[in-house]
């Protein structure tokens, strides 16, 4: 299996990563991918990109040595609800919101009436039941395109009961090639996860989750452990510019008008 698009990539903007975005792009370019997606963390993540960022994303051309580029953001999570950080102001400047939970901030922040946040850190452990209700709200949410490395262990839940859901929704289940590096200890819940998709035939996406661009494109942990699963082809939509574009025309607005 060929995969021709990479649609959860960091930059210097995250802080935490260590390559431009042209850097990236220009990656995607001689690995021949078909399109990129540029998805930086939102606002509450330790050293996220500052104010006005995402709002100017608006501002980079849709082709770069012919890529298609998407322009995108690592929401996060913060609570049992599925309340985010993707702010209202920045969803026009947005082509591809990738929703996932992270330690720093996930049952560390609280959404105020005026919509700011409020940090009112909690030191229990997130529940199942918590996690799970999180996810199936977050299925609910128009703007979230791709489930991001939902299988961390800190973060288990009931996976049965919710992939079916994120399927309903147009959601995309992400298997993402940095776990196999960084989160080992999620590997047998995204095996499980996978499992779970192929038996209900929720379409996923295979992401580089990348904070370098030498890793832009690279997914041979993700395509092995596709092919142990005997995982069909067509349920993976960026293993054809075709698939890719089908879900960018019903999910997105990317060729909107064209």
């Amino acid at each position: 299996m060929r995969l021709i698009a990479d649609t959860h990539t960091h930059t210097i903007a995250s802080t935490h990563a260590y390559s431009t975005v042209q850097e990236n792009i220009h990656a995607a370019a001689q690995k021949g991918l078909y399109a990129i997606a540029i998805t930086d963390h939102g606002v509450l993540m330790p050293g996220a990109p500052g104010p006005w960022y995402f709002t100017c994303l608006r501002g980079l051309p849709r082709y770069v040595e012919g890529v298609l580029v998407l322009r995108g953001e690592e929401t996060n999570i913060i609570d049992a609800e599925g309340h985010t950080d993707l702010l209202p102001g920045d969803l026009n400047s947005l082509d591809w919101v990738v929703a996932s939970i992270h330690p720093p901030v996930f049952g560390q922040y609280t959404i105020c009436e005026d919509g700011t946040f409020r940090k009112t850190p909690s030191s229990k452990p997130a529940s199942i039941e918590e996690v799970t209700n999180a996810w199936l709200n977050i299925a609910k949410n128009p703007h979230i395109n791709v489930i991001g490395h939902s299988g961390t262990q800190e973060y288990v839940y009931d996976y049965e009961a919710v992939v079916k859901e994120f399927a309903r929704n147009g959601k995309l289940v992400e298997l993402n090639e940095a776990t196999f590096s960084g989160r080992k200890s999620s590997v047998p819940n995204c095996k499980k996860i996978m499992e779970l998709c192929k038996k209900h035939s929720v379409p996923i996406i295979v992401d580089s989750d990348a904070h370098f661009s030498t890793y832009i494109g690279e997914f041979p942990n993700s395509l092995r452990l596709l092919e142990e699963l005997e995982f069909p082809e067509e349920l993976v939509v960026n293993s054809s510019a075709e698939r890719f574009e089908a879900y960018l025309r019903e999910y997105t607005s990317v060729f909107r008008g064209k």
